[in-house]
């Protein structure tokens, strides 16, 4: 099941809930019980990419593993 972030309209509060796709846009009540309406936002997620541009993964493989000759092992 995706996780899905909503926001707060009226202070920002950010929740995350566990639902399935067909109920991502779906209302949502507030779990504090006080009444506030939440709104599904774009969640951002980090990539783990390094200032190269590589993630970590593949950052001592001298092509960056985007390259035909970059295997699970290494580079051939």
């Amino acid at each position: 099941m995706p996780l899905y972030e909503y926001r707060c309209e009226e202070d920002g509060t950010t929740i995350e809930l566990l639902r399935p796709m067909a109920e991502a846009d779906a209302p949502v009540d507030d779990p504090s019980g006080r009444g506030r309406s939440f709104k599904r936002v774009q969640s951002s997620f980090l990539t783990g990419e390094s200032k190269t541009g590589r993630s970590d993964r593949n950052a001592s493989r001298p092509h960056g593993g985007g390259c035909p000759c970059c295997t699970p092992r290494g580079c051939a």
